[in-house]
């Protein structure tokens, strides 16, 4: 299926992602509601998140530029030296940023 930049396709294209993503949504609401929260589903949900941010970061610790490579150092040192998320994530975007700003 190709969908035109004109005409409206981009607008349709971002229609269809947003009913995609809200109906996998409400569909895990769904699911989750009708599953027992016991302590082995607790545990899949928690190993769940961590191989979700994984398989994530993994492709760009491979196949990232200097700056991608150097901002998930500076993440990763940052998160576990204050455990805060934000200031984390600040530090890896900064990090990035500079890196690319001093390479060009």
């Amino acid at each position: 299926m190709t969908l035109s930049a004109a005409n409206g396709g981009v607008l349709l294209a971002i229609v269809i992602m947003a009913l995609v993503t809200y109906l996998t949504r409400a569909g895990g609401v769904f699911v989750m509601a009708r599953v027992p929260i016991g302590p082995r589903v607790e545990r899949f949900i928690n190993a769940m998140a961590g191989s979700v941010l994984v398989a994530v970061i993994t492709p760009m610790a491979v196949h990232g530029d200097g700056g991608a490579r150097m901002a998930l150092v500076a993440t990763a040192g940052v998160m576990l030296v204050l455990r805060k998320p934000l200031p984390a994530i600040a530090a890896g975007i900064l990090t990035a940023a500079l890196w690319r700003l001093v390479a060009s």
